[in-house]
């Protein structure tokens, strides 16, 4: 129940165009013949992952298994390599020494010798007593053929043959092979592995280590976005700048006749969701010249001097195209302010970077190239990265206004089926702060839950629905007939009335006791028109509005039952009159600003190593200050409750039996007992109770 007010900002074709099923392909190999060979073979591995998605999985588990078996299997061939090697070379199961030889030689024992590689191998048939003289293969290493040996061999009638090494060819390379079917297994399973992965290599693939210093950017020669400028709506300022820029490159004559040059970079800078990428879409549609795209994320690797190569080479294949533009998306990515990284100036980042400047604006040029980049924190970005010749202009992207809100809308809504019912002009005002991405959301939600209704087109309460849900979250059960139930619809009223009867508050736009989100009742505010400039009165007045909640149980129910739904209003209440104090000067303590510059820096070391510029004493009057602003808060929100008490009992009574009452009928309810100032409409504001779901 906690009063929280919230400021929103806001089958496969081959390249010959023939078609294929999964089954035409296999087993079939006349189709692998002939000028569609190359295509069927890039077609199968393609159209096998469309049909079925756990098909690469199976491949590369075959190719595994098949790597397994081969590593097992390795013994075996060798075994089988050494068996065929004694069939070729008799080569004996034991081996004897050359003294033993020798022996068995005197007795008369050896029956033939063959020799081997020069003589120096022995294969020795011999008969063994211990065998019961029979006879047994042996091997005995020789140490050379001497012609004493031979003659020993003739005396004892020894049958000997000596071997060449062309006989042993068979055996030797068998052995070789042997020795090295496991390098050549592990190696090819990799390569095909990493071509399974990577594309191949010097093919596309990201994960392929020879395309480490390649550029990623996307290329379109002929960019076909479908995206134009009259699909760009609620920035006209940048659209307008972008247009020039797209004149420059048609007509660029009419610039050059005057002395102009083009701008050699746009930087847009704006909130995410405003349409910075799709301002960059439009140009590529526009432009009519060839189109790089690429992240700033996309430069940085883990290794060393990746990013700046990556720098280099898209560059060198813009040079090669130009005119052309070249857009790089989040550009904070790689644009960081050097220095305030823990790798000094030696990490890759910031080579990347000096890359990056040295190609935009340095000692060659880059004559006929446009850098167009985008970012939402502008405030890191390096000091020589922004400077005119590189980025010649800075577009801001903003949040939209009321009008610009108004043709977004337009604009989503033409594939949209919307019912008469629907003004998107009013539906423009309810939703400040929003931008171009949360208006498209916005109506395809409205769309979605229209399809989930099995309604015929979009109604009022398509969208209303669609902006409850996303500004507050899905709807819940509703509560039951329960003291809890007749609490939180005291506390959303308390919130309505405080904030109808202070002058300078958003009149009110519904209450509604359906849970949303963590919310077990909802007050809505209608906002005002200008978002930027908000008065001391408005804030004061949104302060006693977030008050009401609790203010209402304290009157109601006593101090005793005030309970802890109104903890997030307490701490939007401290929030915003701390604002008062230190950001604006709404105070006793005079027009100062008590904001220290390093405390509100993005950068966290910053942070961190940021001193307090404020005194002991100073601090104590901020304190000070910042609870009378609450205090005189309290009392204006309390005299309000006392002052209206039978009108809140007859508005609460309507709420538990509604559930939901409209900001008209909740006026024109409480005009009846007391006489409501007119509000003065200004920035968004949602009060919702967020009283937790087992109270």
């Amino acid at each position: 129940m906690t009063s929280q007010m919230a400021f929103r900002s806001g089958p496969v074709q081959c390249k010959a165009g023939h078609t294929y099923p999964k089954s035409a392909l296999l087993g079939r190999p006349n189709l692998l013949q002939g000028k569609n060979a190359r295509t069927v073979r890039h077609l199968t591995p393609v159209q096998a992952s469309l049909d079925n998605k756990d098909h690469s999985t199976s491949r590369r588990n075959l190719l595994q298994t098949a790597l397994a078996a081969s590593v097992a299997a390795l013994p075996a061939f060798g075994r089988v390599s050494a068996a065929k090697a004694d069939d070729g070379q008799g080569v004996a199961s034991s081996r004897m020494s050359y003294s033993r030889f020798l022996e068995y030689l005197d007795m008369g024992r050896v029956k033939k010798v063959d020799l081997y590689e020069s003589g120096t191998i022995a294969i020795v048939e011999a008969v063994s007593p211990e065998l019961g003289n029979r006879v047994q293969r042996v091997r005995v290493q020789l140490p050379g053929t001497s012609q004493e040996l031979l003659s020993k061999f003739r005396e004892k009638k020894v049958d000997f043959a000596a071997h060449t090494a062309t006989e042993d060819g068979g055996a030797v390379f068998l052995n070789l092979l042997g020795n090295l079917a496991f390098p050549l297994l592990l190696v090819g399973g990799l390569f095909l592995l990493s071509r399974r992965q990577g594309g191949g290599m010097g093919g596309p693939g990201g994960n392929n280590p020879m395309n480490f210093g390649k550029s990623k950017a996307k290329f379109q020669m002929e960019p076909n976005t479908g995206i134009t400028f009259a699909d760009v709506a609620g920035v006209e300022e940048a659209k307008a700048d972008f247009m020039e820029v797209v004149e420059f490159l048609k007509r660029p004559e009419r610039f050059t006749a005057v002395g102009a040059r083009i701008p050699k970079g746009v930087l847009l800078v704006g909130p995410p969701g405003t349409g910075k990428t799709l301002l960059a879409k439009a140009i590529a549609g526009e432009a009519g010249v060839p189109f790089f795209s690429i992240s700033g994320s996309e430069f940085v690797e883990m290794f060393v001097g990746v990013g700046a190569s990556r720098v280099r080479d898209l560059f060198k294949k813009a040079k090669e195209n130009a005119p052309c533009i070249v857009f790089v998306d989040e550009i904070d990515a790689v644009g960081r302010s050097r220095g305030t990284g823990v790798g000094g100036g030696n990490d890759e980042r910031e080579q990347t970077l000096n890359q990056l400047l040295t190609e935009m604006d340095g000692f060659e040029g880059n004559t006929g190239i446009i850098v167009i980049a985008a970012t939402n924190r502008a405030d890191i970005l390096d000091n020589a990265l922004m400077r005119p010749g590189r980025f010649d202009r800075q577009v801001s992207v903003d949040v939209p206004d009321q009008k610009g809100r108004l043709e977004i809308l337009k604009v989503h809504a033409r594939n949209k089926k919307l019912l008469e019912d629907v003004d998107l002009k009013e539906v423009a005002s309810r939703v400040p702060g929003f931008t171009g991405a949360d208006l498209a959301n916005l109506l395809n939600e409205a769309a979605i839950l229209t399809g989930r209704r099995s309604k015929t087109g979009i109604s009022v309460a398509e969208i209303d629905d669609s902006v409850d849900r996303i500004v507050a979250g899905m709807e819940g059960t509703p509560m039951v007939d329960s003291k809890s139930k007749s609490l939180v619809a005291y506390h959303e009223v308390g919130h309505a009335v405080c904030g109808t009867l202070t002058p300078g508050h958003d009149a009110v736009q519904k209450v509604t006791l359906i849970p949303r989100g963590q919310a077990r009742g909802l007050t809505w505010f209608i906002p005002g028109e200008d978002p930027t400039l908000i008065s001391k009165q408005q804030i004061f007045a949104r302060i006693v509005g977030a008050l009401g909640g609790r203010a209402t149980e304290q009157v109601v129910f006593g101090d005793a039952e005030v309970t802890t739904g109104a903890s997030s209003d307490l701490q939007q209440v401290t929030s915003m009159a701390r604002q008062m104090v230190v950001n604006y000067g709404f105070s006793d303590i005079g027009p100062w600003s008590l904001l220290d510059p390093s405390a509100q820096s993005q950068d966290m070391i910053m942070r961190m190593m940021a001193k307090n510029s404020t005194s002991e004493s100073l601090q104590r009057k901020i304190d000070e200050a910042v609870k009378k602003i609450a205090d005189e808060a309290y009392e204006v929100a309390l005299g309000h409750i006392r002052d209206n008490r039978e009108a809140i009992d007859k508005i609460v009574e309507r709420l538990i039996v509604d559930e939901t009452i409209r900001g008209e009928d909740f006026r024109q309810m409480l005009s009846k007992y007391t006489q409501i100032p007119e509000s003065n409409m200004a920035t968004p504001t949602t009060v919702e109770s967020s009283i937790p779901a087992n109270i």
